[in-house]
This record gives C-alpha cells, structure tokens and sequence, in this order.
C-alpha cells in the first residue's frame, strides 16, 4: 500500500524525488506482470492523467528492457464533442503522437477515442428531447455523455478477458469529497492495490498517485519529459491560461493558488456557477478571444429557464410542486424554445468560423455535427409530432450551406401554407394546434399500413399530453387527480387501522 500523505507534505519527501519514482515504476510493473489481465489508463489530458500515462510508459520501458513479456495497454479518453476546443485540440494531438511514437519504440500502447452514442449527446438531449440544462438535482449528462463510453469499452474488454483494470489519476488532494471517496474503496481493496469498479463487477481500480499532492503532479511531469513527445510545460502554460489572473506557481505555503485548481471539461457545463478556465483563458490571451460566443452561449444556458419549458413533463404528465399546488413542475423547453437554442448554437458556430483569431486547424469548427441534427430532426418530426419539420429551416438560414438533409423517408402531406390554415383554424391556440396535429400525423402514419397495431395506443398518448384548454386546466385536472389519489390512500390507511 501507498503510504497516505498528510496536508501539504510532499509524497517525495521521505526518499527524495527519484528513489520514489523509481520505486513507484517497480512496484506497478511488479503489479503489471502478476498476470494477463489487460490494463487500461483514462487519460482526460490533464496533468493527473498524464503523470498517470507517463508512470505507465515509464513502467513497460522499464520492463522491456528487463526483458519482460508485454501485455497490451489500452488508453481511453471519453470526447463529449462539448469539450473546451483547446482542451480537445491538445488531448487529439497527444493521442496522435502517443500512438506513433508507441509504435516506433515496440510498446502495445493502443489509444482509442471514445464518443457518447448519438442518441445520448449534449445536443440531441437539449435541443432534441428538451431536456433542461443540467443541474445538480438533474445531472443527466455525467452518465450519457462520460460514464457510458467509457464503461462500454471496459466492457469489452473485460469480456474478452474476463477481467480487466483501469487506472486513473484520481487523488485524494484534489477534495475533500474525493478523499473520503478513496478511503471509502481502500477499505473495500480485493488484492493487492486494486479496488472494486464502481459500476462494473468484474473490472478493478488502481491509483498510482492517490497520495500525491498538487505540486507533486506538477513537479513529476516538469522533471520529466513526456516520452511521446507532448511538451508539459505546454501543458503547463495551459492550466497557467485558464487559471484567473493568468498566474499558475507552485505551491510554497498555503496562501499560494496551484494551477490544480484549474478545471477543464465541457465548455456548455452548468453544474459550475461559471466557467472559469474558459473565461480566464479569453480574460488572459486575447488571440482566444475567439471563444466568447461559447462563454455567451453556455451563459445563456444557465440562466432560469422555467418560462422557457414546458408546463408538461416528457410523458404529458402534469406533475405538481409537493408543497406547491399552484405550479407544475416544468417539463422539457418547448418547440419555440428548443428551435431557438438551435438557432443560437448554430450562429455562435458561423461568429466563430469567421473569427480572424481563430486557429487555423479550427477553421472548420463544428459545434453540432451533421448526424446530431438528424437525429433531432428525426425526435421532432417522428417522435414529437412536429410535422413542420424545422430543422433544415434553421439550418439554411442560419449557415447555409454547411448541412445537408434527405427527404425524409415518409415525407408527410402538410407542407407549411396547409399547417399555417389548420393554426389559424385552431384560433392559434397552440394547445388545439398540437392535438389535431398530431392526430392528422398518426391517421396519415397509419392510412397506407397493412398493421394497425399501436393505432389506439397512439391517439390515447396524443390526447393525454394536449386535450387541456390551456395551462390553467392542467393544473385543475392535476389538483383534482392528486385529490382523489388521496382520498383513495386516506381510505385504504383507514380500512388497515394504519392512520
């Protein structure tokens, strides 16, 4: 075991700076050769995960030249296409120099890219489904975007294996719940220095540098040159850039800012009340300036957005504040609203594009990829009754010509002029406009099917979510339903003698 190192004691204190590294690299590649079980490294390109991946080259160095038989090593970096594009620049880089400079010197590193399937993308969940900007109460995107990626692969992996260990650059420095975290899976430690997965049974964690502080992670990859030929004291200007005031020392008491606290991730994130390694690195290196619609954008996000959702949930349902009867809990951004975040993405993209700072290998910058719009697209019309079909409108208008959509298979019979007379046949009541929408969508869907199976299952769910008179009747029929659900619990508590 790692002996646990106390607040603002160095891990390389007690043997000095080498002795420790040394025996580290021993001690993993004692641990790397027990057996077949293939290792995996997350490597995000931050300086944990880098200290973690050159530990791991350092170790099959070692090993290769003590002759030693070497299993594969898989590195994985899980890309939200959200990320900062600096961040994600350097991360695609040093995956591209990793990957040629291990086949140059015979080491079965093997890098792999890993992406959210595109029906669990950032967009295709916002501007798609509805759902509301992420909060700490509706964390939805962690789990689609990040966690499912990577847990695939280890699947796989492990499957083919039976086993397989991942080792990441988690610390106990970086929080206090992170600590408590760590010490938590020590105590669960199956065998030698692994711990149990937390999703995934028949894969381990290991934490080389669990006990390092801040500066230990800077002062190891600054002492030691990255071996696939990434600079680290780029990687070091990096955090200096995105840290407020541009300064990034290391840490000599307590009163000095480390660069550790710097964090780098998706730049459309609103579980932070800001973002501040973007904003300080457009505050400090104007040729960034570049990113200020992304900082605009993701601002936009995170304001209150209650008048911009749906009185309904997803399923229709009219769902009411506990110890609030007179507001429904909001549900996703409505049509006028998720066509605007459309509309704001896709001119933040073209601002961006004609930016004369912007780099040269961003030139073409995609915030949105062609296959997220169709598949929002696709969750408009088939799935959301949104026969308008909108999404190439919004697309054409806003950037011209850099999309491209298919008829659709079954292209519907109401084009814009007969939808525009059914609107104001419906008085422009949107409620009455959705329904008999929908209904006209399904009759057509269904006219030239041999199987009418679903039919009335269909028309019921159009009905549940838009028969209302409006917002207001809503939430009388959903005080009436919580009314007798209550009497119907009251009743049956009496009839048990449990009330």
């Amino acid at each position: 075991m790692q002996p646990d190192v106390k607040k603002n004691k160095s891990y390389f204190s007690e043997l000095g700076f080498k002795k420790t590294i040394d025996q580290l690299i021993k001690q993993i590649a004692e641990l790397y050769v027990k057996d077949d079980i293939p290792w995996v490294v997350g490597y995000s390109g931050g300086k944990d995960s880098s200290a973690c991946l050159q530990l791991m080259w350092q170790t099959l160095e070692y090993l290769k030249q003590n002759n030693k038989t070497l299993k594969p090593l898989y590195v994985i970096t899980t890309d939200t296409l959200v990320e900062n594009p600096i961040v994600s620049g350097w991360v695609k880089s040093s995956l591209h120099l990793l990957k040629t400079k291990a086949a140059e010197k015979g080491l079965p590193i093997y890098p792999n890219l890993l992406t959210p399937n595109i029906k669990e993308t950032f967009w295709v969940n916002l501007i798609g489904k509805g759902y509301p900007a992420p909060r700490p109460k509706f964390r939805w995107c962690t789990e689609r975007m990040k966690i499912r990626p990577s847990d695939r692969f280890l699947r796989k992996i492990a499957a083919e294996s039976g086993e397989a260990i991942i080792v990441i650059g988690s610390r106990k420095a970086e929080s206090p719940n992170r600590s408590i975290s760590i010490n938590k899976f020590e105590k669960e430690t199956v065998r030698d220095n692994f711990t149990p997965h937390v999703n995934l049974s028949n894969v381990f964690t290991y934490l080389p540098i669990k006990n390092w502080s801040n500066d230990d992670v800077w002062l190891y990859i600054l002492q030691e040159e990255c071996p696939w030929g990434i600079k680290n004291k780029d990687l070091l200007s990096m955090y200096k850039g995105a840290t407020d005031g541009g300064e990034c020392p290391l840490v000599i008491d307590t009163s000095t800012p480390s660069c550790g606290d710097s964090r780098f991730g998706c730049w459309v994130c609103t579980l932070v009340q800001k973002d501040k390694s973007m904003s300080a690195m457009v505050q400090n290196d104007d040729e960034k300036s570049w990113m200020e619609p992304l900082l605009q954008l993701r601002n936009e996000l995170d304001q209150h957005d209650h008048d911009k959702r749906d009185f309904r949930r997803l399923s229709g349902n009219v769902q009411l504040f506990v110890k609030d009867d007179e507001r429904s809990i909001p549900g996703p951004y409505t049509k006028k609203n998720r066509e605007l975040w459309l509309t704001l993405l896709l001119k933040a993209q073209s601002v961006i594009r004609k930016n004369p700072k912007l780099p040269s290998d961003l030139k073409s910058i995609e915030l949105i990829s062609q296959e997220e719009l169709d598949e929002i697209r696709r969750i408009w019309f088939y799935e959301k009754l949104e026969i308008e079909d909108t999404v190439p409108k919004i697309c054409k208008q806003e950037v011209k010509g850099q999309y491209h959509f298919e008829a659709l298979e079954d292209s519907h019979v109401f084009d814009y002029d007969i939808l525009k007379i059914l609107k104001e046949t419906c008085t422009n009541d949107d409620l009455s406009f959705e329904l008999a929408r929908g209904l006209l969508e399904i009759e057509r869907k269904y006219y030239k099917s041999n199987r009418r199976s679903g039919l009335f299952d269909a028309f019921e769910n159009v009905f549940k979510k838009s028969f209302y008179k409006d917002k207001s009747d809503a939430l009388d029929h959903a005080r009436e339903k919580k009314k007798i659900n209550e009497q119907i619990l009251n009743q049956q508590l009496s009839l048990t003698g449990t009330k």
